[in-house]
Parts: structure tokens; C-alpha cells; sequence
């Protein structure tokens, strides 16, 4: 009988903003952050922005992650970026031991984007499991 009352009162606008606010609590998105950490994925795994945008990663799960950058995966005159202020892919995997550059849960790390072109990044912990993502970056 409650919800006859509020659709009464409230009408169909009232059940068309609240379906949506559920729609978004429960999609598995990022809550904090461009892009999310699940136990073993970057959600989503690929995005796009803009030349001069900043991306931030924010840790979901309960696991630590790393956001290290492909050397390979950094196009042509783009500085490398990984949590932990790392300079190379080399450095990072070296300094990995699950404190050094990593992302509790409820952490975040952000990088801004200068360059155009198309960044790969992975997880150090879970590359092997397929966390690996994409930044695409337009001009």
C-alpha cells in the first residue's frame, strides 16, 4: 500500500529518478574514481579523454594493485607514469612487494594525460590474471 501512496503522490518522474539512482548504485562501477579496481580488472578496462585530463583509479577491492604503464604502451614523447612515482616499467617491477607503489583499498592515484595517442597499463600483482587497461587519449 506504501508504494501506491508515493506513486501517487510523487507520480511516474518520482519512479523514473529512483529506478535510475538504482541502476547506478548497482552497476559494479567506480564509486570514487574514471576508473575502478575489482579483484582482478580495471573497470572499465579502456577510456577515453581529452589532451590534458586527468584519470584517476580508485581501489574498489579489498586486494592492493598497482597502475603501472607499459614502457612499450606510452606513445612517443609521453612521460612513463606508474603509482609510485616510478620512471620506468623496470623500476616498478623491481619495487614491487606489495607496498611499494600499491593501492590499498579505497586508495586512488591520478595521472593527467598530455600527450595524444593510446596508453596500456597493467596491474604488477594480477597481470598475469588479464588487469590490464587502456587510456585512449584525443586531442
Amino acid at each position: 500500500m506504501r508504494r501506491r501512496r508515493v506513486l501517487a503522490t510523487f507520480g511516474a518522474g518520482f519512479v523514473a529518478a529512483s529506478a535510475g539512482c538504482a541502476a547506478v548504485g548497482s552497476s559494479g562501477g567506480t564509486t570514487k574514481g574514471d576508473v575502478g579496481m575489482t579483484s582482478e580488472a580495471f573497470v572499465p578496462a579502456s577510456i577515453t579523454v581529452r589532451v590534458g585530463d586527468e584519470v584517476v583509479w580508485y581501489n574498489n577491492s579489498a586486494r592492493a594493485h598497482s597502475v603501472t604503464a607499459y614502457e612499450s604502451g606510452v606513445p612517443e614523447g609521453a612521460d612513463y607514469w606508474a603509482s609510485g612515482g616510478y620512471d620506468s616499467e623496470d623500476a616498478a617491477r623491481e619495487a614491487w612487494d606489495g607496498l611499494n607503489g600499491a593501492l590499498e583499498s579505497n586508495e586512488a592515484y591520478s595521472h593527467r594525460f598530455e600527450t595524444p595517442g593510446e596508453y596500456s597499463y597493467f596491474c604488477i600483482p594480477h597481470e598475469r590474471a588479464g588487469m590490464i587497461g587502456t587510456v585512449v587519449v584525443e586531442e
